[in-house]
């Protein structure tokens, strides 16, 4: 029998490499991408332990899914440190520049 490529693990790589170029988007969309690619590697996976023999890309895909992982901390991180922005200012100061020159002034005073 020929040897087949995995069918998802491009688009695990390709969804790895945007989640961790996404990472500065609030955190959101990247963090999508990367749930997504690790959902494709674990379909792939169950595909390649059935029948290892058959397929000739796994190294693709484990090199995806380490991005995937990669993409999943940044992105955790992003968000969380927005969050701590958005609890430290306050969203009313975000979108006021007054006030939130203000609310910077009374932080560098602590």
């Amino acid at each position: 029998m020929e040897n087949q490529k995995l069918p998802n693990a491009t688009a695990v790589i390709v969804l790895g490499i945007l989640s961790i170029l996404t990472c500065c988007c609030y955190g959101l969309f990247g963090l999508a991408l990367a749930i997504i690619g690790m959902y494709l590697t674990h379909n792939d996976l169950k595909i390649y332990n059935a029948a290892p023999e058959r397929y000739i890309n796994f190294q693709q895909l484990n090199t995806g899914k380490i991005l995937c992982i990669i993409g999943i901390v940044l992105n955790a991180i992003m968000l969380l440190y927005f969050i701590w922005i958005i609890k430290m200012i306050g969203f009313e100061a975000l979108q006021d520049p007054v006030l939130l020159q203000e609310k910077l002034k009374q932080l560098q005073n602590l």
